[in-house]
C-alpha cells in the first residue's frame, strides 16, 4: 500500500535524524529525573509512584511535545522541493501522502517518547510499586495523541505557507498561542462575564485548545482535576462524572487530529507541486 511505503520511508528518515535521537535522550532523561526529583522536593527519598510521576511530568509534556512536533513536522513538510514534486508526481492520492507522512513522523516521535516513559516506568517498578500503572499508561497515550495533534497542525501550516521560513514562524506562533497565551485569554474573557455565562464559556473554551484537552483529561485520570482549577471542575459539573468527561475530551482530541488532515488534503488537490 502507498500509505505504508510512504510511512516507512518517513520513519526511516526521521529515525536517522540526529534531532530525533537528541529528543529521545533528553526526553528520557527528564522523565526519569522528574520521577526522582519530584519526590525529593516533597521531603521524601526514593522514587515516586506512577500517579505522582505522571502528575510531575505533565507540564513537561505539555510544553515540549507540541514544540517538538511542530518543529519536526514543519521540517518534514517544507523539506526538499524536488523530493516533494517527485512524490506528488506519482500515481498516489494526496490523502495517502498526507496520512503516510504523518504516520511516519508520528512513529519516530512516538518511539522517542515511549522509550523515555518505559525507562521511567522500569525505574519506578524497581524502586517503588506498580500502583497507578493503568493511569500512567493512559497518560502516555494522551501524550502521544498531543503529538499527533500538533503534527497535523504542522502539516496544515506547511500546506498554507509553503515557504519554510513562514511556516516556522506560524508554527512558533501556534506553540506560543496554545501553550502560553490561550489560557490567559480565556481567563480574561471569563472575568468579563458573570455567573452561568462565565462557567459555560470556560467549559466551551476548553475545546478550543488541544493542550488544555490533554491537561484536563490527564488530571481527571489522576483523580486530581481540582488542581487545574475552574475549567476541570466545569467539565465534571457539565457532564456529571469523570468517565463521560474523558470520553468527550478524547473525542475532541481526535477531532483536532482529523480536521487539519482533511483540510490539508483538500488544499493539496488545488495546489501545483
Amino acid at each position: 500500500m502507498p500509505v505504508i511505503q510512504i510511512a516507512r520511508q518517513e520513519l526511516t528518515i526521521n529515525i536517522r535524524n540526529r534531532w530525533t535521537v537528541i529528543f529521545a535522550i533528553v526526553f528520557g532523561a527528564l522523565v526519569a529525573s522528574l520521577a526522582y526529583v519530584g519526590m525529593m522536593a516533597e521531603g521524601f527519598s526514593g522514587m515516586q509512584s506512577f500517579t505522582r510521576t505522571s502528575a510531575s511530568i505533565l507540564n513537561l509534556v505539555l510544553y515540549i511535545v507540541p514544540l517538538v512536533s511542530l518543529t519536526m513536522g514543519t521540517l518534514s513538510f517544507t523539506g526538499d522541493k524536488g523530493s516533494t514534486e517527485l512524490l506528488f508526481s506519482q500515481p498516489v492520492q494526496p490523502s495517502e501522502i498526507v496520512v503516510g507522512k504523518i504516520l511516519g513522523l508520528f512513529g519516530s516521535i512516538a518511539l522517542s517518547m515511549i522509550s523515555g516513559f518505559v525507562v521511567a516506568g522500569g525505574i519506578i517498578v524497581a524502586q517503588s510499586t506498580s500502583e497507578g500503572l493503568a493511569s500512567y499508561v493512559l497518560f502516555v497515550i494522551l501524550s502521544l495523541s498531543l503529538s499527533l495533534v500538533f503534527l497535523s497542525l504542522a502539516l496544515l501550516v506547511s500546506t498554507l505557507a509553503r515557504r519554510k521560513a513562514k511556516a516556522f514562524g506560524v508554527s512558533l506562533f501556534l506553540w506560543f498561542f496554545f501553550v502560553l497565551f490561550y489560557d490567559l485569554l480565556a481567563i480574561g474573557v471569563t472575568l468579563l462575564l458573570k455567573g452561568s455565562s462565565a462557567n459555560l464559556f470556560l467549559f466551551l473554551s476548553l475545546f478550543g485548545n488541544p493542550v488544555d484537552l490533554v491537561r484536563v483529561a490527564s488530571l481527571i485520570i489522576f483523580d486530581n482535576v481540582t488542581i487545574f482549577g475552574p475549567a476541570g471542575a466545569a467539565v465534571l459539573r457539565f457532564l456529571g462524572g469523570p468517565f463521560l468527561s474523558v470520553l468527550l475530551l478524547v473525542a475532541a482530541i481526535l477531532a483536532w487530529v482529523i480536521a487539519p488532515l482533511v483540510f490539508s488534503a483538500r488544499l493539496m488537490k488545488r495546489q501545483d507541486f
